[in-house]
């Protein structure tokens, strides 16, 4: 009799489970929190093509995707950073329709070694790495490791480490004021940063002409 129970009530399950259709299902994409979906990074990445114009962002995308892009609202708020070029990596923060361009960093400018003078005397110069993969490193730092970054909602993320401190690792986020051949500025709510791109030591005191390729499309 309990045998027979047991086997009366698993399909009566099973009868609700058909009516209902059968099975449940998960939100596409889903690591076990929704919220990471609605509030995922709308940042886009990929390869400025050949279809860029002065106004027009032609990007093919890491998913394979080519999406023209207006990016008139872009410059006309200052929101593109470090032109654009044939070939060179980009991130972009669309609009709903993905139409038109929020804002346009240029990741292949942002890579490089920038550098200013030492805020303590000024003597020398220090400075940050930036690098593929994500790789992030001092210049001359003596109480700050950096460790990575990336870019995250239009913003640069460093994360750090200080000398002498408790050696737990710092976030930091950063909004990106300007990003040109040879130069990079970004802040925080307190601080403002001003690199140059380091030239090699046989090229101080030199005027370095980019070439043509290089200053196509810098805004």
């Amino acid at each position: 009799m309990k045998k027979l129970a047991i086997f009366t009530i698993v399909s009566a399950v099973m009868l609700m489970m058909a009516a209902c259709g059968g099975k449940s299902e998960k939100v596409p994409f889903d690591n076990g929190d929704s919220a990471d979906v609605a509030n995922a990074d709308p940042t886009i990445y990929g390869v400025c093509a050949e279809g860029t114009a002065m106004n027009t962002l032609q990007l093919i995308t890491d998913m394979g995707d080519t999406l023209s892009l207006d990016i008139s609202t872009a410059q006309e708020n200052s929101q593109v950073f470090g032109g654009m070029h044939v070939g060179d990596r980009m991130a972009v923060i669309p609009d709903a329709e993905k139409t038109s361009a929020v804002m346009v960093i240029n990741q292949a400018a942002l890579l490089g070694n920038w550098v200013m003078p030492n805020p303590l005397d000024g003597s020398d110069e220090v400075g940050i790495a930036i690098k593929e993969g994500g790789i992030a490193e001092g210049i001359d730092q003596s109480t700050i490791a950096y460790r990575t970054w990336r870019l995250s909602r239009g913003k640069l993320e460093i994360v750090m480490v200080r000398e002498g401190g408790s050696e737990e690792e710092e976030t930091y986020l950063y909004d990106i004021v300007k990003l040109g051949a040879d130069s990079l500025v970004y802040k925080d709510g307190d601080e403002t940063f001003e690199y140059s791109r380091q030239k090699p030591k046989e090229e101080y005191g030199k005027d370095v002409q980019l070439e043509d390729s290089q200053n196509e499309f810098f805004l």
